[in-house]
């Protein structure tokens, strides 16, 4: 009975994940499919279950003519027992009592903040900060063949606008050839970061970009420059309006894009802060 009731609370988990919007929050929705599977199969499997603890019942006295013993759930000792129920119950307890936590300027903190991608274990993960590199999922023609395309789409505006859906790619383009958008204008959203910025004026403006799901997430954006001094704390969103140019950050030790802004205004955050890699 108590396999029966885990599908049931893991079956409502995932829909109720679903249906509040919150799926979005775990993984990019291009494979939203993925969840739906998973959820039909989950009740599938919860039917099953109960079925077979209504029948169960009819079958306890039949006795078996094999020549061996049969081990039993209910004949393992009982911390046996309890330990693989645990491993059940914890993510069912996470999911339904902690509140679901958007990633914001306090993990970049954690992490630490550079420019290039920090080195990982897991060959098909990176930790990515600033300059989103999709290159890690292309060969090397493929990825090329990408960027060519991407580049084709913004070098023939004069300003681009970076929303929900272009927002990786736009800046995945620009930092792959900064010196093509030198001069043009360039607007997104995003929320304030400080960073190591070297005086009042200037502040990282980020995106948290999912590739997969959240565990390989990163925090994407650029270094803006306000005319005069701002008065802005970590993760107050903001619309930035200006132009491209570029400049040697002393922190990174690297040459950066930098957003000289023209305009500029605060904003709510939106409903779904984090942006995703590939939704069209």
């Amino acid at each position: 009975m108590f396999r029966a009731y885990v599908l049931l609370f893991f079956t409502y988990f995932f829909f109720h994940l679903k249906v509040s919007g919150n799926i979005t929050k775990y993984i990019n929705m291009k494979y939203a499919f993925l969840s739906d599977i998973t959820i039909y199969l989950l009740a599938f499997l919860t039917i099953v279950q109960f079925y077979l603890v209504a029948t169960e019942g009819k079958k306890a006295h039949i006795d078996c003519d094999c020549d061996h013993d049969h081990v039993h759930e209910n004949d393992l000792p009982f911390y046996k027992r309890w330990g693989i129920y645990a491993i059940f119950l914890f993510p069912l307890i996470t999911g339904f009592f902690l509140p679901i936590a958007t990633l914001d300027s306090n993990i970049v903190k954690a992490k630490g903040f550079s420019f290039k991608a920090i080195d990982t274990t897991d060959e098909y993960a990176q930790i990515q900060y600033l300059r989103p590199d999709s290159s890690v999922y292309y060969g090397t023609d493929g990825y090329e063949e990408l960027m060519q395309k991407e580049l084709k789409q913004y070098i023939s505006k004069k300003s681009i606008v970076m929303n929900d859906k272009n927002y990786l790619k736009g800046m995945e383009t620009i930092y792959n050839y900064p010196g093509d958008f030198l001069g043009k204008d360039i607007s997104f959203d995003g929320f304030a970061f400080k960073g190591e910025s070297e005086n009042s004026r200037q502040l990282f403006v980020l995106r948290f970009g999912v590739i997969h799901c959240v565990a390989d997430s990163g925090v994407f954006g650029m270094l803006v420059e306000f005319p005069g001094d701002v008065n802005l704390k970590d993760d107050d969103w903001i619309h930035v309006e200006g132009t491209l140019s570029s400049m040697y950050y002393q922190p990174f030790k690297s040459t950066i894009p930098v957003l000289k802004i023209k305009n500029w205004k605060t904003i709510h955050a939106p409903d779904d802060p984090y942006v995703y890699r590939g939704i069209n």
